[in-house]
């Protein structure tokens, strides 16, 4: 099965090891990263989008995360 995940974060150092994290468990870069501004927080916002290939069947149960 392919997964997908979004990873966002504020644009601190822990966006950076977020990423870092998952390229380390297989996932691979999917497009380049965007950023926006939160108005409501004052901050700069990041996303990441990330795919891997994984075996088994999808299924709306399947932790992301933990893959």
């Amino acid at each position: 099965m392919k997964l997908y995940r979004l990873l966002t974060e504020d644009d601190t150092s822990a966006f950076c090891h977020k990423v870092t994290a998952a390229l380390n468990k297989g996932w691979e870069l999917h497009g380049g990263p965007a950023y926006a501004f939160d108005a409501a927080r004052g901050v700069m916002r990041c996303a990441q989008a990330v795919v891997k290939d994984a075996p088994g069947d999808y299924a709306p149960e399947v932790k992301l995360g933990e893959q």
